[in-house]
């Protein structure tokens, strides 16, 4: 993009973070969602660095209040109330805790987030000390993750709930979440299509169901290993996989400065067999790689765009075959990334993750492309991303055949997104 444009662009998202910031912690957007979400804040810490390093080191901080004492990050930190969000804390029975939270997690990108910020630091020192006190608290949350859903180290960890997935109504839980029951002894209040059109939302079964499964844990005392054992739904996510494999990654560079040799020796361990696992969900078949339904035993054949977000992690084995199938998708729509195949009967380009352009997923698909070599794609990618808000503005995600703004306005992982975006003719088509 011109430069002039970019300037202008780069105001506007500066803006929009200012704007959204409550005081130390970035809400995505005013109303529609009124706290501190786990992977929103990672991407947006980033996007604060660009201007103000320390409030970035600040919004991962903040975010890390409400780390359990097991480790566990949560998906949401309820710093403040609102009324504009269901469920809240209440719902959650998690109200006491100091700030409350909700009980179940994202996909984990802030070890990513941390050493990108470290690595690119102007206030060096500052940044060395920051990033040496949050360590510490990284490394309790990737063993979490291995104890909570990978207890028999398999190298692949199991998703209880579509929320965790960051994806909530992506096609491929379909199946999986028709097996759990729509039942639910907490009266559901839609509060999100008061502030956006259904139409751009999950549907009403499927919110039931969300709500049978908080239920159902809230139940269990929030404890792992009942989770574990007695959800219903039970998959394994080829995208927060990969966003955890990249994580390790981005975690051993940091337990290089800040970590032990045995904590170094801990992460390598993972790592190995992490990346050893991921390669039995590529279909070759499906020139993408697949989840898996844990309860059915079986890949889910359905083909996202978190198909693609093993190069995110490193893996580049079959970097070249997923460029060729985003090509591919790039024929059917006029934007990329859809969140699905446009070729697929569940396609709808409006609904949430049932097919829109989502920001984050062009960023982590850019960087890893960009890294694998595969410069040309990860160039469009970014061109794409900053077209679309140049387009449509500082939208929460939007429509891939006509480039309309969806969901909520002024949303702050965009703006963090539109940051990153490289300036035209720069060398390094990575964000």
């Amino acid at each position: 993009m011109m430069d002039e444009d970019k300037a202008g662009q780069d105001e506007r998202a500066r803006e929009i973070l200012r704007v959204n910031d409550r005081g130390g912690y970035t809400v995505p957007t005013a109303r529609l969602y009124p706290f501190q979400w786990n992977w929103d804040s990672a991407l947006v810490a980033m996007g604060w660095a660009m201007f103000d390093e320390a409030r970035g080191w600040r919004e991962i901080e903040m975010l890390l209040a409400g780390q359990w004492e097991d480790g566990f990050v949560p998906h949401i930190v309820f710093h403040a109330p609102s009324e504009d969000y269901f469920p809240g804390p209440e719902v959650w029975g998690l109200a006491e805790r100091a700030p409350p939270t909700s009980g179940i997690t994202q996909p984990p990108v802030l070890a990513t987030a941390v050493r990108w910020m470290l690595e690119r630091a102007r206030a060096r020192a500052e940044a060395a000390a920051r990033a040496a006190a949050i360590y510490p608290r990284l490394v309790a949350s990737h063993r979490w993750w291995v104890r909570a859903r990978d207890p028999h180290a398999s190298g692949l960890v199991t998703t209880l709930h579509p929320w965790e997935t960051g994806m909530d109504n992506s096609p491929a839980w379909d199946e999986a979440l028709a097996r759990v029951p729509r039942e639910t002894t907490t009266p559901i209040v839609r509060r999100d299509i008061a502030h956006v059109a259904a139409a751009m939302r999950p549907r009403a079964e499927e919110y039931e169901r969300f709500i049978h499964l908080v239920d159902l844990f809230r139940g269990l005392g929030w404890s792992p290993e009942k989770m574990l054992a007695e959800s219903p739904f039970k998959v394994v996510d080829i995208g927060t996989n990969a966003i955890l494999l990249r994580a390790e990654r981005d975690l051993l560079v940091l337990a290089r400065r800040f970590g032990s040799v045995a904590e170094r020796a801990e992460i390598e361990a993972r790592i190995a067999r992490q990346g050893a696992a991921i390669g039995r969900l590529w279909s070759g078949a499906g020139g993408i790689y697949f989840s898996a339904d844990l309860i059915a035993n079986a890949l889910i054949p359905v083909s996202t765009s978190a198909g693609m977000l093993p190069v995110f992690a490193s893996e580049y084995g079959h970097a070249a075959a997923l460029a060729a199938r985003l090509r591919a998708w790039a024929e059917a729509v006029r934007w990329l990334v859809p969140s699905i195949a446009p070729d697929s009967p569940s396609f709808e380009p409006q609904r949430y993750w049932r097919g829109p352009v989502w920001p984050c997923m062009n960023w982590m698909l850019a960087d890893g492309f960009g890294a694998a070599g595969e410069t040309a794609t990860a160039r469009l990618l970014a061109e794409a991303m900053g077209a679309l808000i140049r387009a449509s503005g500082f939208y929460e995600y939007f429509d891939p055949c006509d480039g309309a703004g969806l969901g909520g306005t002024d949303f702050s992982w965009t703006a963090a997104v539109a940051l990153l975006l490289p300036r035209e003719g720069e060398g390094d088509p990575r964000f």
